[in-house]
């Protein structure tokens, strides 16, 4: 069966070009305005909305904030039509939770794609909240039912994540490496007793893949573009911190074991927090920024330069690389992490197969 797609859109010409398009994949159905989108919204439930923002009476943004605001059309994924190509336009849109936006005149190709990743994302994000549900409903014993959900969590996740950029499949699975591999070099020299058991290790490798899980609604545009980002697309990269949080609880917010969920929580919303308090997203300080986030972002920042990025090709060698990160101590880093990281090169060497 085809999904279908309401199309929000003033103009006649905007609505026939879209059915013109898109119709052959899928249902469409019209809303030539804000008030018959929100009627026909009361008795049927689209796959997806493409929502004009310049519409008169209730433009797209007060559409928007009615859909959030109804349980029954919360969940509905958006993609906002604008022909404005300001970069405010485009922030507010992924602040009012739009999935992705398309400038109008809509070039087919580009509409089609849009359209197809969102739904396949929407389908996604579905499938793993029902499985989830249908593994938490059936098991009873509170440690089965932990290690059940994280391991279909993680894999589903890291799956989703790995379907928008080919090279954070291998992230995911590279950063838990490393984030075990500190963590159990600072338990082997005695550095933070209090927090750093062999439990919280467990636990806090099971959340890392986890880390970047935000980026799902990150549009590929940006994710996936080869240079440097604007200010303005970077600040919408910032965004998946944010993201990630909000993702997490709606997966995993009610699993009884707090202090699972709350290290997930702040491996993803702080790992690009820096000891100076120069980062994102809350500008923490020193030992203000939790413990499992200053491991995970010495692992996030060591694979991300040793591996390939469509940014950036592979620094080499890793002595290079050790170098450019000890230049961080004190500034990036927690000093006593970096240390200690610093004196993994061998080890680090022999993981990845590195003779001299």
């Amino acid at each position: 069966m085809k999904n279908i797609i309401l199309v929000v859109d003033d103009d006649k010409t905007n609505l026939s070009l879209a059915q013109r398009i898109l119709g052959p994949q899928y249902r469409i159905a019209a809303a030539g305005s804000g008030s018959s989108a929100l009627t026909y919204l009361e008795s049927h439930r689209p796959d997806l909305i493409l929502l004009d923002i310049n519409m008169p009476e209730m433009d797209g943004y007060e559409v928007m904030e009615r859909l959030r605001a109804n349980t029954r059309t919360e969940s509905i994924p958006v993609i906002f039509l604008t022909a404005d190509n300001l970069a405010e336009t485009e922030i507010k849109c992924f602040q009012m939770g739009a999935m992705d936006f398309v400038t109008k005149p809509f070039v087919p190709d580009i509409l089609l794609s849009r359209v197809s990743k969102t739904i396949e994302l929407d389908q996604y994000r579905h499938n793993l909240e029902d499985m989830v549900t249908a593994q938490a409903e059936k098991i009873t014993e509170d440690a089965m039912r932990l290690g059940k959900i994280q391991e279909s969590v993680i894999i589903g996740m890291a799956n989703l994540i790995e379907s928008r950029d080919g090279s954070t499949g291998k992230h995911v699975k590279n950063t838990q490496m490393y984030v075990r591999m500190i963590a159990n070099e600072l338990l082997s020299k005695g550095y933070f007793p209090e927090e750093l058991t062999p439990a919280y290790i467990e636990d806090l490798c099971k959340a890392a893949p986890l880390h970047d899980v935000g980026k799902i609604k990150i549009p590929d545009a940006i994710l996936q573009k080869p240079g440097k980002l604007t200010p303005e697309e970077f600040e919408t990269m910032k965004l998946h911190t944010t993201h990630s949080r909000k993702i997490i609880k709606t997966i995993i917010g009610d699993i009884e074991d707090a202090h699972y969920v709350r290290l997930v929580e702040e491996i993803a919303l702080y790992h690009h927090e820096r000891w100076d308090g120069t980062g994102y997203p809350a500008g923490l300080t020193e030992d203000n920024i939790p413990l499992s986030a200053r491991i995970m972002a010495v692992a996030d920042v060591f694979d991300a330069l040793y591996e390939e990025r469509c940014y950036k090709p592979p620094i080499r060698p890793i002595e290079r690389i050790m170098q450019i990160m000890s230049e961080g101590r004190g500034t990036q880093f927690d000093p006593t992490i970096i240390d200690v990281f610093m004196g993994m090169l061998p080890t680090l060497k022999k993981v990845l197969h590195i003779t001299d």
